[in-house]
């Protein structure tokens, strides 16, 4: 298991995140300026006893001449990799998620829609963001403050629903747009589920907040974005991990090429929104405590459309598209 300051060229600061912005390093109160030794320890010679040779000791201000370091290119790397590695594993739960459904004749909708979900976000989201934090060497202290989980404040909570203020905003307004201009946009296969059997929204609903919030936040803002930051600004991190996310979405949607990519852009803009909460706040859960919400939300009103009025059914099914889910 590699140490967590050496694993990818990365070297978290002392919440086990890097910060491209942070200052460097000072000295401590043994007189070293607590750079981290060669071998990953996190301690310098001075602080663990040894009396190091001034001929061959580096200037304490001077990196370590055998650390690796870390690059904004190499962090996008890492970052799209893990994108594109929880998409892989997303597809195969759901080829998994099928042979059973074939082994057992047919699963019932709501147990089939229930091993989706588990295997879908659990284990291929949650799962891959907790392999990656244990090949770091993370123990559990070092994950929960990496990912930075607590319970939220009343002000943490102000900002889940303020964030959702602006992401409804943001979707009325560019739903507006799109009709206005007559663009195409893609369905989203939850969406069309949801609609063909409207008994399973409120399963769906739940699951926005125990399962699809924590599970994709976890990896796309806990993990993609927070290991951007360990090498680059806040904007542009923000920016990548959310397109990261968006993009990924592409296998939830159904439709033209065209289609799929006007959605695409459409959910970068939550997504700029979920990542600015967690950089903000440094609390994981109230990105997913947002996300949750704003899945909900969409899942409610499509299940009163379907139940109460046609028109309004078709006006929901429109803003579905937009679910980042």
């Amino acid at each position: 298991m590699s140490d967590p300051s050496t694993d990818d060229g990365a070297e978290p600061n002392e919440t086990g995140r890097g910060d491209a912005d942070a200052p460097d390093a000072t000295p401590t109160a043994d007189g070293s300026d607590g750079t981290p030794a060669a071998d990953g320890s996190g301690r310098t010679a001075t602080s663990a006893g040894e009396d190091p040779d001034p001929t061959t000791t580096a200037p304490p201000n001077d990196p370590e001449p055998s650390a690796v370091p870390d690059s904004p290119l190499r962090a996008v790397g890492v970052a799209v990799g893990l994108g594109t590695l929880g998409i892989a594993f997303v597809l195969l739960s759901s080829l998994l998620v099928f042979g059973i459904d074939a082994a057992v004749v047919e699963l019932p909708l709501a147990v089939n829609l229930g091993l989706t979900l588990v295997l879908g976000q659990y284990v291929a989201f949650g799962g891959l963001a907790l392999a990656y934090l244990l090949y770091r060497g993370f123990d559990r202290s070092g994950i929960v403050s990496y990912l930075g989980i607590r319970r939220p404040s009343l002000t943490e909570l102000g900002l889940v629903l303020g964030g959702w203020v602006v992401i409804l905003i943001m979707v009325v307004s560019i739903s507006t747009l799109l009709q206005v201009i007559g663009a195409e946009t893609a369905a989203n296969q939850s969406a069309e589920l949801a609609v063909q059997n409207p008994a399973v929204i409120p399963l769906l609903i739940a699951a926005s907040f125990l399962v699809i919030g924590p599970a994709e936040e976890v990896l796309y803002r806990g993990i993609v974005q927070s290991r951007l930051r360990e090498s680059i600004s806040a904007v542009p991190a923000i920016a990548i991990a959310s397109a990261i996310f968006a993009f990924v979405h592409v296998i939830a949607l159904t439709g033209g090429i065209q289609g799929r990519l006007t959605t695409i852009a459409v959910l970068f803009f939550p997504s700029l929104v979920f990542g600015a909460v967690y950089e903000y706040t440094d609390n994981i859960v109230v990105p997913a405590l947002l996300h949750g919400l704003h899945n909900a939300v969409l899942f409610t009103l499509l299940y009163v459309a379907v139940a109460y009025s046609d028109e309004l059914e078709e006006l929901a099914e429109g803003g579905m598209a937009l679910l980042p889910v």
